[in-house]
């Protein structure tokens, strides 16, 4: 069997080392010029060979978009950007515009041409052109059936990349218009402001209407993805919290394993769907692989996105010595509350909160009050760095 890649979204430095300590094979992320998002933080080039260092030294992969429909001012210093990060040592560049694939031919880039989703492609002879062009790997439509992607793996051999997890778009896989119409704000060059997800008046009617797709959610057809020929497992959301890429990359990492060892079974597939689906603030399904979306897929008549608290807290350190815990908190907690700790070598494991809670000062507190406060408290469960603290997820 060909390799199963799970790769993750970045959108800045410590997003980036949390999903590679997390599970995650690889990660994609943008350069401040050329990507799509282009209201993440993203990398500078100090940025990116700080990450290419610390992927590289966990035998991971780092992947670098260059996927913005190019005009003509766009070219301005382009060749002297892929030949910085080629000597950077990117393992990938993810690319759309087929004048960046010929440029790439041309200054014989060394990294791999990965095609995105932004091509929108959908069947194997425009698969086949990309791969004449010298991709390696072609991220499929997020609306490419299964029957699709068998075939396209079939006649062609090339990689195939397929999103997981994560927003949906109304368009086809991002070509849209909508943005620019309502805001000026390009969707194909970075600044989609999300158009789709206003919620708009319906005129004479005290309704309102919306246009969303519900999340992306594919735990359910890990094992068949897998049987169909896809590589790599794509998670997006680049935008998303440290503790989001925590917990899908930890759960997807433990089904792709399940499934690879033939230990899956219905019940930890449940409880990997709870476990995401309190995480994430929208509804999720499975959108385009099984069948053509209805309108259960679909938000139209209003929706509601609570961000949940169960995110408590990241371990800043472990004293083996005195059992004491340090942590950022950050969501509210108290003495009494039952925890759960999860991590990188940690499976979910059950804690209450003692009396006695200190501040970084070791002033004694009654409760952990103050986003992104020191808290220390005494802890039997053996912690390292990086690992997080949640509520208590009784499924």
């Amino acid at each position: 069997m060909e390799r199963i890649e799970l790769l993750a979204p970045s959108g800045n430095l410590e997003r980036l080392k949390i999903a590679l300590l997390y599970g995650a094979d690889a990660v994609y992320f943008g350069g401040r010029d050329y990507s799509l998002r282009a209201n993440a933080k993203n990398f500078s080039i100090d940025d990116i060979k700080e990450a290419v260092e610390f992927a590289h030294n966990l035998n991971k992969r780092v992947y670098v978009t260059v996927n913005i429909v190019f005009h003509d001012k766009d070219l301005s210093g382009l060749k002297e950007y892929l030949l910085t990060l080629d000597k950077l040592g990117v393992d990938a560049l993810i690319v759309s515009d087929v004048v960046v694939m010929q440029m790439m031919k041309d200054l014989k880039i060394k990294a791999e041409l990965h095609v995105s989703t932004q091509a929108s492609s959908l069947n194997y002879e425009v698969v086949n052109f990309y791969k004449e062009l010298g991709a390696t790997r072609v991220v499929l439509a997020r609306e490419a059936h299964k029957s699709d992607i068998e075939r396209i793996k079939k006649e062609t051999g090339i990689e195939i990349e397929c999103f997981v997890h994560g927003a949906m778009c109304t368009a086809v896989s991002g070509r849209c218009v909508l943005s620019n119409y309502a805001t000026l704000r390009d969707s194909n060059r970075g600044g989609c402001v999300q158009a789709c997800r206003f919620i708009y008046d319906i005129d004479g009617t005290d309704q309102v209407f919306s246009m969303t797709p519900k999340d992306l959610n594919m735990v359910s057809n890990i094992e068949e993805m897998i049987k169909v020929g896809v590589n790599s497992f794509k998670v997006e959301g680049r935008m998303r919290s440290v503790y989001y890429i925590a917990t899908v990359i930890y759960t997807y990492r433990r089904l792709i394993d399940r499934v690879l060892n033939k230990n899956i079974d219905p019940d930890y597939t449940e409880y990997s769907l709870k476990i995401l689906n309190r995480c994430a603030n929208r509804d999720s399904t499975d959108q385009f692989f099984n069948s053509f979306p209805t309108n259960n897929e679909q938000y139209f008549l209003g929706r509601d996105e609570e961000s949940n608290k169960d995110f408590l807290g990241i371990v800043l350190d472990y004293d083996e010595k005195t059992k004491f815990v340090t942590l950022e908190q950050r969501n509210y907690f108290k003495p009494g509350d039952k925890v759960e700790f999860f991590g990188p070598n940690l499976e979910p494991t059950s804690f209450e909160i003692p009396k006695e809670l200190y501040d970084e000062k070791d002033n004694l507190i009654d409760v952990a009050n103050h986003p992104q406060m020191i808290v220390k408290f005494k802890c039997n469960v053996e912690l390292k760095k990086d690992d997080m603290m949640r509520v208590f997820l009784d499924f």
